[in-house]
């Protein structure tokens, strides 16, 4: 896909033109193709969309927002383009798919082959940007104010490349030049543009009109001194004299400026068109630039490129091998070609002082304060001249610009690794994926990428991506023509250890224990003065993250291995662990009730820190430490519906906890309690005796809870509502609140449905006198499902407005907005339900999320006879990859399955119902076995056996405890077998168990 803006805008795809209705969509197409593959933020995008002060702004800009991204999905060829990210919106096209960003390289690389005296290649650069044009930029989109910004940057653009071609043609014999008259023109229609004017007067003098040429010179000189007082600069002036001495026949091209100090690369540069574009912008408004950045960011190779970008004389200085400050100008004067010179500062001024220059000042930290003294003396005495520096520090003096100079994007670092890797195996063949995973490891460092790409002379790509567990190690032995800081990845860290003093050093040590952001207050736990935290901010070895802190993963692990030899480890992981321990139980308390609406958010900032410190005291103890924080760790979990995560670790918790002592066996019944209720959530209770051992002395209320799920995964129904019984009329509200769910779970695995209603209803009037959200929205949720069972469609509706109300409070409601959706399906609304799933991929950041929104959009294209498209989302959410638990699995493949039933293919239909089948049932999770049965029972029925499709749709209608008259598909199959009622109404007769066995019976035969 191609998106077109030197013009009228417009799509492209396979040549084919998609136009784009609506000035508004138009106006947000254009906005995030201006910056292609890169994350505009939701604030941004308002406040360019609709500017402060604008008549008719909406009164949600945000759901403003998401409703017009939907729209324009929807008009684009590829809707897919628009990619929701965690902080905003994203067009993921490369630059060369949108025309203006194409018409900007173009434009660049032929000034800088201009510059280089390369005139033909030149030409034919500016030439190929010029003819890209088809009008005015951005024409037919509302003259916001970003498209009045954009237009004149790309008027600027424009005016430019005419220039450079028009000198560039004009020293090419047989190339034919812009005429007089178009110089006129432009020249009249920027009459202060000293360039065209310099070229026009030219122009007049190579056609041997002279005496226009010099009244063309002399109406700009009157206009500048009328309007401006001021003078033509030097080189129109130059021109004019030759002119008036009749030398002059075509402008000579200046020779390309010097760059003493400056090597052509051997490599191509790759990315950093942003800050490409931002050091040449304040290089233009400041005189004293820095490079800020950690080592191997590629500072070095920016700095190079922005002095080819310069129209002056440049000269790069290497300060890397000086170590003696007083060699500072010594090294610069070398550089600019000085020999011994007794005063290197005068000479170097006098030096600076013939004409403006740009003076590179690369790797200034080892002699920052040298460094810094240098640049600040000469540009108080050159005027004409700039400084751009490369440090890991900011020079720190007056005047200064910094340009922080970040690890690259995603993107951007995928097609370094592949030019790099290309060139040492040209044979290469690496997935996207593969691809994604090493430059993620390498923290987006350039030089780190470049190094790992050229291990692959000598080993594969999987190879590669396991040695970079020990990636200071693994890569080693880099350009043995590098300097030794950059000659492995080990080295660049190292370099810039050595420059700390014994505190910050120190420092850097201990706050390499955190694996993820931090705050100051964090750092002072593990024994890092603020004070001491803002240093190593500055000397690039730790990064600011709005209020956080952190650090890059090739220096954390550089620190890890330092900590480890200076002895110091365990004292500071201690610190580490208490730290986020301390946290957890603060949050404890408010994660039953109103709480639960901040806490946890506050809780999945700290997420790595919090399971690193988990880890920790498994391992190291004390033991009681580790079941505290499991504990509050697996109700958190329970609340952000990260099931799956709790299993894992508190499995591995409980594997090493033996519960010594009766503190730590309350503690041990607390991990037992949250790890039985997420593994009833993920579907993984089959080896729940395994995990948590026999079940526990049942007369408190935690104990209870536990014998009774214990009881559930092992059939023992009874003796799991005795362990519940005595408890059920606790005092606390928010203890029945756990307890009476509990006994719902058994109620339902016993096929008693009104009872398991009536036990949930107990539990939703016990959490809301607590103001919890969670177990509430959960219990509305389960209601609304039995209501609409029962055919009572509005009163299942008002229960999932009233759940998803308190799920968006609560900030967990992308994947509830889900199973709400299918609810509604159930309630045969089906509007609804599109208008959840069609947000949930619009704005959830999870992938697990927006794939299973994609399985429920696609029932309900098959529910609309689209069957192609409902193929399609079940691709794609099919290639989101990553682990499923067992509910999203079994959902999936009851959507295959049905979508396979109507297509006619019976046998995969049946595989997959079958599967689906399998995981609902291990769960158990009635509902889904009723929905997968109507499946089954519509296999049946194309099949040729409608009696035992009539009798399997009854058995669902029994396991689900009413008809859910309202569902499409139970809809449809209810009047497709009314032929066979009587074998359904017998059927839906059976108890739930009865049905259960008949269900269970015809899936044994799908085998």
């Amino acid at each position: 896909m191609r998106v077109d803006m030197l013009g009228p805008l417009r799509v492209e795809v396979d040549g084919r033109s998609t136009g784009v209705g609506g000035p508004r969509l138009r106006a947000l197409l254009a906005r995030l193709a201006l910056e292609p593959n890169r994350v505009i933020g939701h604030r941004t995008l308002i406040e360019d969309l609709w500017p402060e002060g604008e008549v008719g702004a909406p009164e949600s800009p945000m759901v403003a927002l998401h409703s017009l991204v939907y729209r324009l999905r929807r008009a684009l060829p590829e809707p897919e383009a628009v990619c929701s990210e965690p902080a905003g919106y994203r067009l993921a096209l490369p630059d060369d798919s949108v025309d203006l960003r194409l018409f900007e390289r173009l434009a660049r690389q032929g000034r800088e082959e201009l510059r280089a005296g390369r005139h033909a290649k030149a030409v034919e650069y500016l030439s190929r940007a010029l003819a890209s044009r088809r009008g005015e930029p951005l024409s037919d989109i509302p003259r916001l104010p970003f498209v009045e910004a954009a237009a004149l940057h790309l008027e600027e653009i424009g005016l430019g490349a005419v220039e450079d071609r028009a000198e560039a043609s004009s020293l090419l014999p047989g190339v034919e030049s812009p005429s007089v008259a178009e110089l006129e023109r432009l020249a009249a229609a920027h009459p202060l543009r000293e360039r065209l004017r310099t070229l026009l007067v030219a122009a007049l003098a190579a056609e041997g009109r002279r005496a226009e040429a010099l009244v063309a010179y002399e109406v700009h000189r009157a206009r500048l001194a009328e309007e401006l007082g001021t003078d033509p600069g030097p080189e129109l002036r130059a021109l004019h004299l030759r002119v008036l001495r009749e030398e002059h026949a075509r402008p000579a091209t200046p020779a390309p400026p010097a760059r003493s100090g400056r090597r052509t690369p051997l490599s191509t540069f790759v990315g950093r068109e942003a800050e490409r574009r931002l050091v040449e912008e304040r290089l233009a408004e400041h005189r004293l630039v820095t490079l800020l950045g950690p080592g191997g960011v590629g500072k070095t190779r920016l700095a190079s490129v922005a002095a080819s970008d310069v129209d002056v004389r440049a000269h790069v200085v290497e300060l890397g091998p000086v170590t003696d400050p007083e060699l500072v100008p010594h090294t610069v004067a070398a550089a600019l070609g000085l020999r011994s010179p007794v005063d290197p500062v005068a000479d170097i001024v006098d030096a600076l002082s013939i004409t403006d220059t740009l003076l590179v000042l690369d790797c200034c930290e080892r002699v920052v304060d040298a460094a810094a003294a240098l640049a600040v003396e000469l540009l108080e005495r050159c005027p004409g001249s700039r400084v751009l520096a490369t440090s890991r520090e900011p020079l720190d003096v007056p005047g200064e610009a910094l340009c922080p100079i970040p690890p690259l994007p995603l993107e951007a670092a995928r097609r370094l690794f592949t030019d790099r890797a290309r060139a040492a195996r040209p044979d290469l063949r690496a997935s996207e994926e593969e691809v994604d995973r090493i430059c993620g490891r390498l923290d987006g460092l350039p030089l780190a990428i470049e190094l790992a790409a050229a291990r692959l002379r000598s080993m594969t790509v999987e190879a590669l991506a396991e040695g970079l567990e020990d990636r200071l190690g693994f890569l080693a032995g880099g350009n043995r023509l590098a300097p030794p800081h950059h000659r492995d990845l080990r080295g660049v860290v190292a370099w810039s250890w050595g420059l700390l003093i014994d505190t910050e050093r120190a420092a850097a040590e201990r706050l390499s224990v955190f694996p993820q952001s931090f705050t100051p207050s964090d750092g002072e736990r593990v024994g890092v003065r603020a004070s001491t935290l803002y240093s190593l901010v500055d000397r690039s070895l730790v990064e600011r993250d709005g209020d956080r802190y952190r650090m890059l993963d090739t220096i954390r692990e550089y620190g890890n291995e330092r900590l480890v030899e200076n002895g110091g480890s365990r004292e500071a992981r201690d610190a580490h662990a208490e730290c986020f321990l301390d946290l957890a139980e603060r949050a404890d308390p408010y994660l039953r009730g109103p709480g639960q609406t901040t806490w946890p958010d506050r809780l999945a900032v700290d997420h790595d820190n919090l399971l690193t410190a988990l880890g920790h005291l498994r391992d190291h103890g004390p033991q009681e430490k580790a079941l505290r924080l499991g504990a509050t760790l697996g109700l958190f979990w329970a609340i952000r519906g990260d099931h799956a995560t709790a299993v894992f670790h508190l499995r591995s918790l409980l594997g090493v906890s033996d519960g010594r002592g009766n503190g730590e066996n309350g503690l041990r019944n607390a991990v037992r309690a949250v790890y039985l209720l997420n593994a009833t959530f993920a579907g993984a209770l089959t080896d729940a005796r395994t995990v948590v051992g026999p079940p526990p002395d049942d007369s408190t209320p935690v104990g209870a809870f536990v014998a009774a799920l214990l009881a559930m995964a092992e059939s023992r129904t009874t003796e799991g509502r005795a362990a519940l019984e005595p408890h059920l009329s606790h005092p606390d509200p928010w203890t029945r609140g756990t307890l009476w769910p509990a006994r719902a779970f058994l109620d339902g695995t016993s096929g008693d449905i009104a009872r398991g209603s009536h036990d949930v209803e107990h539990a939703v009037r016990a959490f809301r006198e607590t103001g919890d959200h969670w177990g509430s929205s959960l219990l509305l949720m389960s209601l609304a499902y039995a209501r609409s069972a029962s055919g009572d469609a509005e009163e299942a509706t008002a229960l999932l407005d009233e759940a998803l109300a308190l799920s968006r409070a609560l900030g967990t409601h992308h994947g509830q907005r889900v199973w709400a959706a299918m609810a509604h399906v159930d309630a045969g609304e089906t509007g609804r339900a599109r208008d959840l799933l069609e947000e949930v991929v619009t704005d959830a950041t999870s992938v697990r999320r927006t794939a299973l929104a994609r399985v429920c959009l696609a029932d309900l294209a098959r529910y609309e006879g689209d069957l192609e498209k409902a193929s399609g989302l079940l691709d794609m959410a099919d290639r989101a990859g990553g682990e499923k638990d067992p509910s999203e699995s079994a959902l999936y493949h009851s959507a295959a399955g049905h979508l396979a039933a109507a297509t006619g293919d019976l046998d995969e239909a049946r595989r997959h119902l079958r599967v689906a089948f399998v995981l609902a049932d291990a769960m158990p999770d009635l509902p889904m076995l009723a929905q997968v049965s109507v499946g089954t029972a519509d296999v049946l029925r194309r099949g040729s056996e409608p009696e035992r499709g009539a009798r399997v749709a009854g058995a669902a209608h029994a396991v689900r405890g009413g008809p859910a008259p309202r569902h499409p598909d139970v809809v449809r199959l209810t009047r497709e077998l009314s032929a066979h009622r009587a074998h359904y109404d017998r059927a839906a007769l059976l108890s739930v168990e009865e049905a259960l066995a008949l269900l269970r019976e015809e899936h044994g035969r799908a085998e």
